[in-house]
């Protein structure tokens, strides 16, 4: 199952994505007296109920998907893990020494847009990277979890841009959280895809684009530290909670400029696609 969060009557509002259209939450609960939450990250915290896709069948309220506005998937999240250097190409990129565990950072939610909104390029920094990324969130409480057992605990994937201010990386290593967290950083959307509709998540190839043109592309299966790794180990320094996303890597950092359009691709899941402006 697919889920999203759409603009309608000027608030963003979960869906149901089908292969017939999409179904407003509010709308099933209005054809059918139903009373289902209408944010999807409270709908994650209950555990995408599958009676909900049930009811998105009954409702008969389906809407062109290609009507939609897309919000991020939600704004507010518990945390953001962000994972660094998760493919060798990308450490060369930066000349970086390749990490023997992940390389991970934490980023604010004041960095969330979703598709289509603007990334804006900071005054405090002349080179800005996108990194198109997998994201992996969080579906149930998880606290020193096995790799084994990892994967049960994901409610489902998204794709992700995640920026660097990538001068000020440079500078000093310790700029990191500086650098990552500047407004507008952090793009994820447009759907949320459920494990089922993903049967091998290490066939999945990611793409960094810009302005149309393929900068990098590298499948999961290469990354260093594969999903069900990064949330076992994130797992053991704290509690993960439903909603927190996990932003896996990128296979390459591209550098956008003013009127860029960056997107992240991974195939079978999607397009992810953000505009870029000087602020």
């Amino acid at each position: 199952m697919r889920y999203a969060t759409v603009v309608h009557e000027g608030r963003e509002q979960a869906a149901v994505i089908t292969a017939r259209g999409a179904v407003l939450v509010s709308d099933i609960n209005a054809r059918l007296g139903r009373a289902w939450p209408t944010d999807l990250f409270t709908l994650i915290g209950q555990g995408l109920p599958a009676a909900l896709a049930a009811d998105a069948a009954a409702s008969e309220a389906f809407r062109p998907t290609d009507s939609l506005t897309y919000g991020p998937l939600y704004r507010h999240p518990r945390k953001i893990w962000g994972i660094g250097l998760n493919y060798r190409d990308h450490a060369q990129d930066l000349n970086a020494i390749y990490p023997d565990e992940p390389a991970s950072f934490i980023k604010g939610d004041q960095t969330i847009i979703g598709p289509g909104d603007i990334i804006e390029l900071p005054p405090e920094s002349q080179r800005v990277t996108a990194e198109a990324e997998l994201g992996v969130i969080i579906g149930r409480p998880c606290r020193r979890v096995s790799e084994a057992d990892a994967l049960s605990y994901v409610a489902g994937y998204c794709l992700i841009l995640d920026m660097t201010a990538e001068d000020i990386l440079q500078k000093n290593p310790r700029y990191l959280t500086r650098s990552k967290n500047f407004d507008t950083f952090f793009s994820f959307g447009p759907e949320l895809i459920t494990p089922d509709e993903v049967p091998d998540v290490l066939a999945l190839e990611v793409s960094t684009i810009n302005n149309g043109a393929l900068h990098r592309k590298n499948v999961v299966g290469n990354m260093q530290f594969p999903p069900a790794t990064l949330i076992s180990f994130h797992s053991h320094v704290m509690t993960l909670f439903p909603g927190d996303i996990i932003s896996t890597g990128t296979p390459g950092a591209v550098v956008i400029e003013n009127g860029d359009v960056a997107e992240c691709r991974i195939g079978g899941l999607g397009v992810l696609a953000n505009p870029v402006r000087r602020a």
